[in-house]
């Protein structure tokens, strides 16, 4: 599975961690930055440098983590084809799939603990969009834009 991961320096060491774990899967994973956890940064470039990258390969997934979660979800979500969801659990992250088709996982490092965050990712990587009814909310999202 082909994965762009992207968090700005209150992210950082659990978007690496995140980063390593998808990989011992197997899947491919592009880390877009940021380098290191001590300078500060703007996350929404990273949210959006994700979304860019999730829009442009088709069939990818993005990772984005921040402190909260909130603000890399938020910057993500205003790329046109990105259904990003900032999601504290595993049942969230598996309806984000299966209900609304989201393509990039958000987090924050500051509220989520890696363990509990890699079930999360693992939850989103496993999903599987639904469709049949889904498919007119999701169609309706993407009216929005």
């Amino acid at each position: 599975m082909k994965w762009f991961a992207g968090s700005d320096h209150a992210g950082y060491a659990l978007k690496t961690a995140l980063v390593a774990y998808l990989r011992g899967l197997g899947d491919d994973v592009d880390d877009l930055g940021t380098d290191n956890g001590t300078d500060s940064v703007d996350y929404p470039d990273f949210g959006a440098k994700v979304g860019r990258a999730v829009a442009a390969a088709p069939g990818a997934l993005g990772l984005c983590v921040c402190g909260s979660g909130l603000g890399i979800s938020i910057a993500a979500n205003k790329i046109r084809g990105i259904r990003a969801a900032r999601v504290t659990d595993e049942y969230s992250a598996r309806m984000a799939r299966e209900h609304n088709d989201a393509n990039v996982v958000c987090l924050g490092e500051r509220v989520t603990g890696a363990g509990v965050a890699e079930g999360i990712v693992r939850a989103f990587r496993d999903g599987t969009f639904a469709g049949g009814r889904h498919q007119r909310r999701v169609d309706k999202i993407g009216g929005l834009e």
